[in-house]
């Protein structure tokens, strides 16, 4: 059975900063330039996306198994993250990171496991 909606915007942009990462460690491209060249953006959206990174690992998961958006306007995007992104601690990243989905209420989390079957 498959579920209608599309996925989240910001976890196609989380993967995309896992992907990037995967692609500097293995030395296949040089640098963020080379990755806004390729992608067809700047070298600051191109930060954006790769700060997703500096997220708590359980954020970072979170994000990549979010429930299907079925609106046309995701409840949770990049920009709303910055705020926990600047934060170097974990355990108040995961509290902003709380705040952002108590506030944002369309946004439905899936545990590894439901995602699975």
């Amino acid at each position: 059975m498959t579920r209608a909606g599309r996925l989240p915007r910001i976890a196609r942009l989380m993967a995309r900063a896992i992907r990037f990462d995967q692609l500097l460690r293995i030395r296949t491209v040089k640098g963020y330039a080379d990755l806004a060249h390729l992608g067809r953006v700047s070298r600051a959206r191109i930060t954006q996306i790769m700060n997703l990174l500096n997220l708590a690992p359980d954020i970072q998961e979170s994000l990549l198994f979010l429930e299907p958006v079925r609106s046309w306007r995701d409840a949770l995007h990049e920009r709303a993250l910055r705020e926990v992104v600047e934060e170097i601690s974990w355990e108040r990243q995961r509290k902003i990171f709380a705040g952002l989905l108590s506030r944002h209420s369309g946004v439905e989390r899936k545990s590894a496991a439901e995602s699975e079957r």
